[in-house]
């Protein structure tokens, strides 16, 4: 559609004679011939390549018939030009641009509308006072403190950089304009701050939009980075994108256990939000709803709404089908039977069944007789999204009258029913609409403060005169700069006007990689609990084909339930109805209420819908057509996700070769492509109604689209594996998870910030077999991981169950080396009294040296450089002894401030080396400390490495260079790999990397291992037969124990293998003695707190089946909580200090040794009224027989 105008006008200009618009190639021919010429002299053109960068001129050598110069019959040039518009998409959408989008939405439009929505505040007192809001915007980030903007009126932006290292928040403040009155003048005030708003990085209001590689060094941010987080507090946190059920669109479900047929809309307009079912149930259709007390017959409710006669109602749920009819006629005869034939008594029995949610406080309101309640619940609670105008409820009786039809089809056609987990039916949610929720919320409640607080004022008549409320406005934009801040720290979104309470919306941002943090921006969370075993939400669906990674999605509980969004999708963002309403009726299309029902639903009428509501109808439809309903859907809502396709027309291709010329050399750039018609966004619902042809060879003539890149239904992650169509499916979702946990580059800034902990590798390379996407994605800037010569052969028998053997001169030489940064900081505070916390130095002249303090510098903290070993101190903290007493008293006056020492001592048992010490404040001017220790580490039995295919071990052994087999050349492999791992998992893409992978080292240049792609092979072989190697990628090797050669021939080449975060040194712990459990008085638990190794219920049960009674006594109560009790004989209650409470006495109070839990456990069942007696026995009973 988007293509036929152009393609009119072209004809016009070319050749006039022709009269037919649509006319195929040769028929232009004569006049094609005379623009080759043109296009050429474009082509050789290069002096100012931004020349025709949009100009008109340039689109004249596009704008001929397609395949110039060419028979018809020629093949195009495929898959190797076309995936250049992949760059191109990238740069302008996709991965996290959609989350950068949003906000800017937000802020430049969304705002406007919520304060438009409410502009002014009346006061209840003075009837001639108001405050009324014109505009808002939100001014550039700057820091917090306000004091020095008035004095010196210097705009302080700051960095982002900046506020990571000094735990601030990136906000920008919110500025309206607005007037109000103050004693008899209307005052105007521009540019007033109401709050601050967290800005979101690579935003358009952030300081880093729009600026060169150049410019970011000078800020500290690194280029690479996406982008698309906020920083508070100094902490990166990310909305995650929600996934919902979308609104505004009719759901049929079936209930087979009750034996009905529902469908279901959640009506979602600016108002209000709520939920409108229609049922079928006993043959009956009803009209449920949260108003209303009792299911109301759906009969009755249309005549409520105004449409009298039976026959007429008849004919707009049922049309002519004479099947339909006979379902429906039964709702009449309800109605006869209450006696209802008029509109009138139709809203006077529905007034009657709406639920009474008035507060009883305001009893001066009288309650309204039912048709005013009826009209009211009908045009704006029921179903409210459909707009009612002059009550008018024509549309909304259509609305119902189309989901009981709905309903009546499902009923006859099981296959009619709706899908809740079709990706068309969901709608994602944004930052940008979370975030307007959250700001309307919280400006509602900004203007009841003001409100409140200008009434108060105003009451008193004295200073009615000269009252400004200028001064409340600017108080009271805490509550919105603490709503805001709360809210994205916390995650939890809980808003009073919708009743939404929704906790886990923001994560922090996950820096163990580049990688890490590129999957979490495209990472989808749904809403729906974890913990039910339900298979449905979780499978994948054929509809989230290229919307949606196959493969990249967590094991465990959150299986298929966390997405993530393919390479190439697109989240819509809210458009304008109007234009398209207009459209739709300038094309044509009668207005729906103006027809009756036989039109309707008579043969080749289509009805649209626009975002669910139902407009007009036509008969000629030729956008997407959903021919079960006979509909034609339009939708502009927001939170849509689709992908763009190449447009094919007549069986061609609408992207030529020359597009992708003038694409490659500048002229023309992804947006141009959508405007000329060459390219089209699609929704999982319109996909539905096309033909698409993944590969140009496989158009026939009925082909609608054409895949721009078959490899773009994976995502970021995913695409990182060379030949993942080679690996069984769920090795590929193994190294989503681990490529998201190997240790490599961060950012080119990794080492100006301070992170909490920090993973670096010490030499990352790049992989020798690449993908497309790991160039489109960056990862090759970035990487993380080495590129090994890897042996697939057994070796020792330290290989056992994917254990890698280590070639030691490869790790002296630094393979697999990384280095751990690790955060620690204070605050020194300032009290309320005037004290506050100091640094102290060792004392040289009073106190003999501390061994603890051997560290420490003059100021109180350590030395850049210096060696930390466990229990020193780095930072020597003192805290004023009367910090929270409320002042100075009189005999405290002369004494000088009593300090109590709190060192910062460093706890891990292996030792660090300080690498930074940083000493700024924070926004509440305290000053914070921040120290960063490095530790390096070199890889030891038991870290964790993995290659690309989800094929992870640990080292086994490290083993001696001399003892490694090698070839003749005189190769030793790095890692030796037990060649039993490939059998049973069938990762064949690891094979054909390590084929490619030395056919690159061999030839000198990178590999693809690209999906449904990549370097063929044949053509790989061929390479390593050139170089004197062997076909299929074997080694002759020679062991290095016995000089002998190797009985067989040996796999051998690089693999790129990724060290994972999980290294032993971190893992590692045993305790004797240590800290115990306040509440049980057991040793506590993990590593973290020095905890013990707990013997569990099932090691319980086979020292139990070994007899071992001393042993289990031992490790269960002895070595755990063994505990004295004082026992009464007599009642078997526990007395305290050998005195029975109950019996009043003291003989027979025994002492007994039991477990401090159970002893926990007899009281609590006291306190449950549950009596457990402790009954005594002699241990030795006298032998009776002496």
């Amino acid at each position: 559609m988007p293509g036929s105008p152009i393609k009119r006008k072209r004809t016009a200009q070319t050749a006039p004679a022709i009269k037919v618009p649509s006319a195929p190639g040769p028929a232009l021919a004569p006049a094609a011939t005379a623009h080759v010429q043109s296009a050429d002299s474009h082509k050789h053109d290069h002096s100012d390549p931004k020349k025709g960068m949009r100009g008109g001129d340039d689109f004249d050598a596009l704008l001929k018939p397609f395949y110039y110069a060419k028979s018809l019959t020629d093949p195009i040039n495929t898959a190797q030009d076309k995936w250049n518009l992949l760059p191109a998409f990238l740069k302008v959408k996709g991965l996290v641009k959609q989350h950068i989008d949003s906000y800017n939405y937000f802020v430049e439009v969304q705002l406007k509308k919520i304060v438009q929505a409410s502009a002014e505040i009346r006061s209840d007192v003075d009837p001639n006072f108001y405050i009324r809001f014109h505009d808002i915007y939100l001014g550039s980030p700057r820091r917090a403190d306000e004091e020095q903007d008035s004095k010196f009126d210097v705009a302080s932006t700051i960095t982002p950089n900046e506020c990571r290292l000094r735990d601030m928040t990136y906000a920008a403040p919110i500025l309206v304009d607005f007037e109000y009155v103050r004693g008899r003048q209307r005052v105007k005030r521009n540019g007033t701050a109401i709050g601050r708003m967290p800005v979101m990085l690579r935003s358009s209001k952030c300081v880093l939009s729009n600026k060169s590689e150049a410019e970011m060094q000078l800020l500290q941010e690194c280029p690479l980075d996406p982008g698309g987080y906020f920083i508070v507090n100094g902490t990166e946190k990310v909305i995650l994108v929600q996934e919902q059920l979308s609104k505004n669109r009719v759901i049929v479900e079936t209930d087979l256990k009750k034996e009905i047929v529902q469908a279901s809309v959640t009506s979602s307009s600016n108002e209000r939000k709520s939920k409108s079912y229609i049922i079928l149930k006993k043959e009956r259709i009803y009209m449920r709803h949260n108003v209303l007390n009792e299911d109301v017959p759906i009969v009755i409710l249309l005549k409520a709404m105004g449409i009298q006669s039976d026959k007429e109602m008849l004919l707009l749920v049922a049309g002519i089908d004479s099947t339909y009819q006979e379902d429906f006629a039964i709702n009449f005869e309800e109605t006869v039977k209450l006696g209802i034939y008029t509109q009138h008594q139709a809203l006077e029995y529905i007034g009657s069944r709406i639920k009474i949610n008035r507060k009883p406080n305001s009893f001066g309101v009288t309650r309204r007789n039912h048709i005013q309640e009826a009209i009211e619940a009908i045009s704006s609670v029921i179903i409210s999204h459909v707009v009612v105008e002059n009550l008018n409820f024509r549309p909304k009786a259509l609305y119902v009258a189309h989901m009981a039809r709905r309903v009546l089809m499902a009923k006859h056609d099981p296959s009619l029913v709706d899908d809740r987990d079709y990706v068309g039916n969901k709608r994602l949610e944004l930052a940008g609409q979370l975030l307007a929720l959250l700001f309307e919320d919280l400006f509602k409640k900004f203007q009841f403060d003001i409100k409140m607080n200008i009434d108060k004022v105003l009451k008193k008549p004295v200073r009615t005169e000269q009252f400004d409320a200028y001064g409340v406005v600017a108080i009271h934009g805490n509550h919105i700069t603490q709503g805001m801040n709360r809210a994205i720290s916390t995650g939890n979104w809980s808003l009073k006007r919708f009743r939404m309470e929704r906790a886990g919306v923001t994560h922090v941002l996950s820096r163990l990689s580049y990688i890490a943090a590129l999957g979490m921006m495209t990472r989808i969370s749904s809403q729906f609990e974890k913990t039910r075993k339900v298979s449905g939400p979780r499978a994948l669906q054929p509809s989230q084909f290229g919307m949606l990674c196959p493969s990249d999605t967590p094991e465990g509980e959150a299986c298929g339930l966390v997405k993530n969004l393919a390479l190439m999708t697109h989240i819509t963002t809210n458009d304008e109805e109007e234009p398209v309403r207009k459209l739709i009726f300038a094309l044509g299309a009668e207005d729906v209420q103006t027809v009756g029902g036989r039109e309707l639903h008579g043969q080749g009428a289509y009805i649209i819908f626009l975002n669910g509501s139902p407009i007009a109808l036509t008969r000629r439809p030729n956008v997407f057509i959903n021919h079960h309903h006979s509909a034609v859907h339009i939708a502009t809502d927001d939170g849509r996700i689709c992908r763009p396709l190449i447009i094919v027309e007549d069986g061609k291709s609408k992207v030529t070769v020359r597009h992708l010329e003038m694409l490659r050399s500048g002229k023309m750039e992804f947006d141009d492509f959508l405007a000329h018609g060459l390219v089209e966004y699609l929704d999982c619902n319109e996909e539905n109604d096309s033909y698409i042809s993944v590969y140009e060879a496989d158009i026939t003539g009925s082909t609608t689209h054409l895949e721009i890149e078959p490899f773009t239904i994976l995502g970021a992650v995913a695409g990182l594996i060379p030949y993942p169509h080679h690996n069984q499916s769920p090795r590929n979702t193994y190294q989503c998870a681990m490529g998201k946990q190997a240790i490599g580059a961060i950012a080119n800034n990794q080492f100006l910030r301070i992170d909490s902990l920090l993973y670096t590798m010490v030499y990352p390379q790049k992989p020798m077999v690449k993908t497309r996407t790991i160039e489109l994605v960056k990862y090759d800037k970035l990487p993380a991981g080495q590129s090994a010569t890897v042996a697939v052969m057994s070796y020792s028998g330290y290989d056992i169950e994917d254990a890698l053997v280590l070639n030691k001169g490869s790790v002296d030489r630094g393979f697999g080396r990384c280095q751990v940064f690790r955060k620690y900081s204070t605050n020194l505070k300032s009290y309320s009294n005037g004290t506050k916390d100091k640094l102290k130095g060792p004392d040289r002249e009073n106190d003999l040296p501390i061994r603890k303090h051997a560290l420490l510098d003059n100021d109180g903290l350590a030395a850049v450089g210096e060696k930390v070993n466990h229990g020193e101190v780095y930072i020597n903290k003192v805290t004023p002894e009367n910090a929270l007493s409320s002042g100075i008293t009189g005999s405290d006056a002369g004494r000088p401030i009593a300090y109590i020492p709190s060192p910062q001592t460093y706890k891990l048992p292996d030792p660090s080396y300080i690498d930074k010490v940083m000493i700024s404040a924070t926004e509440a001017e305290n000053q914070l400390i921040k120290v960063q220790t490095r530790q390096t580490r070199v890889p030891e039995v038991g870290d964790k490495f993995s290659s690309r295919h989800g094929q992870k071990g640990v080292v086994g052994i490290i083993a001696e260079h001399a003892d490694m087999p090698f070839s003749d050349l005189g190769i030793v492999p790095d890692i030796i790999m037990n060649p039993h791992g490939f059998p049973s998992r069938m990762t064949v893409g690891k094979m054909l990397e390590l084929i490619t992978g030395k056919a690159g080292v061999l030839s000198g240049e990178f590999g693809y291992g690209t999906a449904f792609g990549g370097s063929p092979v044949e053509e790989m072989s061929a390479i390593l037969v050139d170089h004197g190697f062997s076909y299929g990628g074997k080694d002759y090797l020679t062991s290095g124990i016995t000089g002998e050669p190797l009985p067989a021939y040996v796999f051998m080449g690089p693999i790129y293998y990724q060290k994972l975060k999980h290294m032993v040194q971190d893992k590692m712990h045993s305790r004797a003695r240590g800290p115990r459990a306040i509440l049980t008085r057991q040793p506590t638990e993990g590593r973290s707190r020095d905890g013990g190794l707990r013997l569990g219920e099932m090691e319980r049960d086979c020292l139990i089946a070994y007899g071992t009674s001393q042993l289990l006594l031992e490790r269960l109560m002895i070595s755990s909580d063994r505990h004295e009790v004082d026992v009464c004989e007599s009642c078997g209650f526990m007395g305290y200090l050998g005195w029975c409470q109950r019996c009043k006495t003291s003989r027979g109070v025994v002492k007994m040794v039991i477990p401090y839990a159970a002893k926990l456990l007899v009281q609590e069942l006291f306190s449950m009224n549950v009596v457990a007696r402790l009954k005594l026995a002699d241990e030795f009973p006298e032998d009776r027989g002496m």
